[in-house]
């Protein structure tokens, strides 16, 4: 409750001594139909606090909007994308509910994800037609028109305190590798900085005094030093990757942007990133509804021109939702939980059971649950190894009867499975870069690996066993992941070299591989075993050596 009185307290003595134009911009990403209120167990897995929702977000946005008077401050509320899929509520709905939640609270605009593609365009177009709110994207165009898609603008031009603000849309070309085919058959996913280098410059000529992207693309997880590889070092040069750009990037590379609004890597920064040369400012928040964003632009009366930045709180520009800090507005509340009552039901039918207590606890790179899960994705998909980061798995399975919310729980991420051919040479570098340092490895299925810590960074694997034999660098091998980590995501930049035609990409969601396998399987059970064995001072086997030997 301090938080909250000192977050007040701050924005009505800033307003007392008004010198600049104050324009409040509230913003969220990623909210992927966390509008429900939820246990934030990635917090704190055993107290875990309860996050409010959009009843909770709804409270904030309306106490910021208490300050407006239209003249000398005045406030937007912008979505950035990935707005549904997640949270049953708004899976279930096919974003329906979650739109309804915006028109209620009155959001001023939305860009579209990748993640609204997790549905049928057609499904989607009946979704987006609930809106009151205009939905924007510069790079979407209709295969057969060639135009830009119908259901989406490149930008607006609003008025606020006298001020004309263009806002530009533009969506991640990531869509195209992690969609349905079928679901974007019909789409183009143009150059994202291309487009923004065509409507830049449409609307900075119609006048506007400030300009805001909205951009479905996230900074990287540590932006300084990623900026120094690219454009201090170089080390980028050619844009070998196949990914799309992110905002980082685009902040960099495209002149006349004044802030940057982002989304898509669920990694939230409570300071802007401020580009060195542009100075274009970028923003993003955490997913799942967990928070609102809110940065106060200065603006300067004579000039109209950015002026600088405010935060609304001493700790910067993301507010955690806490339930017990921003108290739900009752009428938000009503309407999310009879939503979330309808979305909810069949959650708690029994799919199995399991034998043991399948608990998260366990030593370095192996859980009871992560290895059921890892162990689910490679038989149901056939293939010699499976992995998945340590961070991906997020709750227990109980022993007895497990219901779909249980592996809901464990799985609240809609993440993908994805499947890519490698040879044993591959293989044997991703699993050395998840041990170089004081990384912890990976959960895993299909292999047995031994690593020596006393060994240099990169030569850490003295042995190796996969899929019932041992490791041949020659041999080509069927692996199973997350479109997660095939972004290159957890520090395995490595994925993002592996050719789009080695890769299957099913659109099947990993949390229905595992409903799929308990299934099947029931009932389940899983063991700590000899996966992953660190013997620091073990040296190669002599397996290891012939098989090193072959790999010259």
């Amino acid at each position: 409750m301090y938080r909250v009185i000192t977050l007040v307290f701050l924005l009505l003595f800033s307003q007392l001594f008004c010198e600049n134009l104050r324009l409040d911009i509230m913003f969220t990403n990623d909210v992927h139909g966390g509008i429900d209120r939820y246990e934030a167990t990635f917090m704190n897995p055993d107290f875990p606090p309860v996050l409010g929702g959009g009843a909770s977000a709804a409270t904030y946005i309306q106490d910021v909007r208490k300050l407006t008077d239209g003249v000398d401050r005045d406030n937007l509320l912008i979505d950035a994308g990935d707005f549904f899929q997640g949270h049953p509520v708004g899976t279930v709905s096919n974003g329906v509910s979650v739109i309804r939640f915006m028109n209620q609270i009155g959001y001023d605009l939305m860009v579209i994800g990748n993640h609204e593609y997790d549905i049928g365009e057609d499904e989607l177009v009946k979704t987006l037609a609930y809106a009151k709110f205009p939905i924007l994207s510069c790079n979407i165009t209709d295969k057969r028109t060639g135009e830009l898609v119908d259901y989406a603008i490149p930008y607006i031009i609003m008025e606020k305190m006298g001020l004309r603000i263009g806002i530009v849309g533009v969506t991640t070309t990531d869509t195209e590798l992690m969609s349905f085919p079928d679901h974007i058959k019909n789409v183009d996913f143009t150059n994202a900085k291309e487009a923004l280098e065509k409507y830049i410059p449409i609307v900075r000529e119609q006048g506007v005094d400030l300009l805001i992207v909205v951009g479905h693309m996230g900074l990287p997880y540590e932006p300084e030093p990623a900026y120094q590889k690219r454009y201090i070092e170089n080390k980028y040069a050619g844009r070998e990757r196949y990914w799309g750009y992110d905002s980082q990037e685009l902040a960099h590379e495209i002149e006349g942007i004044d802030l940057f609004i982002g989304g898509h890597m669920h990694r939230g920064f409570y300071e802007p990133w401020e580009d060195p040369d542009t100075h274009t400012l970028v923003i993003q928040g955490y997913a799942y509804g967990s928070n609102v964003g809110h940065i106060t632009l200065l603006i300067d009366k004579e000039t109209k021109t950015l002026a600088g930045w405010e935060p609304p709180a001493y700790d910067g520009i993301l507010v955690t939702l806490f339930e017990d800090e921003l108290i739900p507005d009752p009428v938000f509340s009503d309407t999310i939980l009879a939503m979330t009552a309808e979305a909810e039901k069949g959650m708690d039918d029994v799919i199995g059971e399991s034998s043991i207590h399948l608990s998260r606890d366990g030593n370095g790179p192996q859980n009871l649950v992560g290895n059921l899960v890892v162990e689910a994705m490679n038989a149901e998909m056939n293939t010699d190894f499976a992995f998945m980061n340590l961070g991906g798995i997020r709750a227990d399975l109980p022993l007895g009867p497990i219901s779909y919310r249980d592996v809901f729980n464990v799985l609240p991420f809609d993440s993908q499975i994805v499947v890519f051919e490698c040879d044993g040479r591959f293989l044997k570098e991703l699993i050395e870069r998840r041990v170089e340092g004081s990384r912890h490895g990976l959960r895993t299925a299909g292999i047995m690996v031994m690593v020596d810590r006393d060994r240099p960074d990169f030569d850490r694997v003295v042995d190796l066993w996969v899929g019932g034999e041992y490791w041949d660098p020659n041999k080509t091998y069927r692996v199973a992941t997350s479109d997660f980590l095939m972004q290159g995501n957890a520090g395995l930049t490595e994925l993002t070299r592996v050719p789009e035609e080695k890769i299957e990409r099913q659109g099947t969601i990993i949390r229905d591989v595992v409903v799929s396998y308990i299934k099947k399987n029931s009932p389940v059970s899983t063991q700590i075993d000899d996966r992953w064995v660190r013997r620091d001072g073990a040296g190669y086997s002599d397996q290891m050596k012939e098989a090193l030997q072959k790999a010259k």
